[in-house]
């Protein structure tokens, strides 16, 4: 467990006790602010990082003074912004139990955004794709990891694509299927596994086309989950769980589907990246 963790449990805690002092149940809090009880569960263990209305919320509920709110809010600050680097991250578990922590908080989500400029999200890459992948991620922090356990680890994680109880979409920049990450034949598999996604009835797909002008200048790929951002940069990785960054990022996204192809125009793109693939 890292520090950020051991902090994130610890607010949770000190949630629990406020509760507890209230003699209320997670019911009955989750009754009286109107919210999921699983939202009490998550603020709890430390799964979910509350936002300062729910700091706030919270206290007034359980009937503590607005000096507890105001520490809480405080503590707070430092844990909506977390960074940790992927040698640290990798070392202390490797890619298989990377991919499981990031099978938990996706089970965690009923609406999951993928945003890609580079890469092939992995949620819909195909194995052999995702294994250069990690093999490449792998080389260049000079890392000796076990790529084959979590290969098999991120392929468990795509069961979700069929799940049609949350909201899944996919939104990869048409330079990234030209990126040759791995050998031609690959490329072409994993273009034929996108094509298979369009009409998937739980997944949204779409494709930001090389010649579309852009709402915006994006800088880096994304993922939201539900009100959780996460950032992979070469170094590390970001989560941030600030309510108005996070209502930035879902802004971000609702603009980026109004220039995406999506369905017939989606096809054309995948069908113009897999004849240029076959003509190098």
């Amino acid at each position: 467990m890292t520090d950020i963790d051991r902090r994130r449990v610890e607010v949770g805690g000190r949630l629990r006790a406020l509760r507890d002092e209230s003699e209320l149940s997670g019911r009955q809090l989750a009754d009286r602010l109107e919210w999921p009880t699983s939202k009490i569960s998550k603020l709890e263990t430390g799964r979910q990082i509350a936002g300062d209305s729910d700091v706030i919320a919270w206290c007034a509920a359980t009937g503590a003074s607005e000096s507890v709110a105001a520490e809480l809010i405080e503590t707070l600050v430092d844990l909506r912004v977390e960074y940790a680097s992927w040698r640290r991250t990798l070392a202390s578990g490797g890619y298989r139990n990377r991919q499981r922590r990031a099978a938990t908080d996706e089970q965690d989500a009923a609406r999951i955004r993928a945003v890609d400029f580079g890469v092939v999200p992995g949620l819909v890459q195909i194995p052999d794709y995702a294994r250069h992948v990690f093999a490449l991620h792998a080389d260049l922090h000079g890392l000796d990891l076990d790529v084959d356990s979590a290969v098999v680890a991120r392929m468990t994680r795509q069961n979700l694509l069929y799940d049609t109880t949350r909201t899944i979409e996919i939104l990869v920049a048409e330079a990234a299927l030209r990126y040759p990450v791995a050998p031609p034949e690959i490329m072409a598999a994993q273009l034929d596994r996108l094509t298979a996604l369009i009409g998937l009835p739980s997944v949204r797909f779409g494709i930001l086309p090389l010649n579309q002008q852009m709402p915006y200048m994006p800088m880096h790929g994304y993922w939201l989950l539900d009100d959780v951002v996460l950032i992979e940069n070469i170094t590390a990785e970001i989560r941030i769980e600030d309510d108005d960054e996070v209502t930035v990022y879902h802004r971000l996204t609702d603009r980026l589907w109004t220039v995406a192809a999506e369905r017939d125009r989606a096809r054309a793109v995948l069908a113009g990246v897999t004849a240029d693939l076959a003509v190098r």
